[in-house]
Order: structure tokens, then sequence, then C-alpha cells
């Protein structure tokens, strides 16, 4: 069985050392949805929703979610994030959302796609709630993770 990088020799958690490995380009895709109902997602198209804009608010949320990521997830490292960016698609039965993360590091950014996807929905959700009692947050996944080198040049920027 693969040992566990969180867990030292002797069994205690610890923080991963990645200061050997070499930068890399990463980039990161976090999706799930909200179940809405069809009178609610009609009050967030019309902005009659008493809280505000309730996707821009969302993506926002999104964002500085994943930006604090290392604050939430106690052995996260803390990432210089290049972008992140929340997209959300709408359907008769609710919301989709997609968060996607880049960073150039020595580690990746999944944990900060699926932090920003889950604030956003949990945005969504309180923005609504007085409305709609049936909301549900369903299927929070990793999408895709990819790593590239870095060119020697740390200050590339990300495509």
């Amino acid at each position: 069985m693969k040992r566990l990088s969180h867990i030292s020799s002797d069994g205690r958690v610890q923080m991963v050392d990645v200061s050997a490995k070499p930068l890399s380009k990463r980039i990161a895709v976090a999706c799930g949805k909200i179940r809405l109902q069809r009178e609610t997602l009609d009050l967030i198209a019309k902005e009659e929703i008493a809280k505000g804009n309730v996707f821009a608010t969302a993506r926002i949320a999104g964002i500085q979610a994943a930006k604090q990521t290392a604050q939430l997830i106690p052995l996260c490292h803390t990432l210089p994030l290049g972008e992140v960016k929340i997209e959300i698609v709408t359907s008769n039965r609710g919301a989709e959302v997609k968060c996607t993360a880049r960073t150039i590091a020595q580690t990746g950014v999944e944990m900060e796609a699926l932090v920003g996807v889950t604030a956003a929905l949990l945005t969504i959700y309180d923005m609504c709630k007085a409305m709609d009692r049936q909301m549900s947050i369903s299927d929070v996944r990793l999408l895709q993770k990819t790593k590239k080198p870095a060119r020697s040049n740390t200050s590339e920027v990300l495509e």
C-alpha cells in the first residue's frame, strides 16, 4: 500500500515538503451542482433576489475562497494563484458551477479549485435560502488537473 504523504514515518500528521520540487504550470478544474426550483431560477435571472445579484456574488465568493484555501485546509500550501475563474451555467433543474485555478508552483491547485466551487455553491444557497427550502448541493468533484514544466523564467504569464 502506498504511504500517505501527510503522515510521517512515526505516524504524525505533517505538511508535505515540496521545497525540492521544480516549479510547474498547474491547472485544476472542479465542478458542483445546486438544485433550485424554477421560481428561484427566474428570480435570480431577473435579479429579484433580496440579497442582490446571486451569480455575481457567488463568483466573487468562489474566487476569494480559493485564495484562502491554505487558511481553511490545515495542510495545504499557500500558493500564488495566477487565475481563479468561476463559471455558472443554469439549467431547468438548477445551476452547475465550475472553478478553474491556475498557478506556477511546486504543488497542485486542486484544493483551491474544490474550495472555490464549494464556496460559490454555498453562496448561492445562502442568498436563496429564504425562498427555496428544497435546494441541494451535489456532485462536487475534481474534473481535471494538469502539470506542465514551467520555463526557467518564474515570471512567466499563465496561459
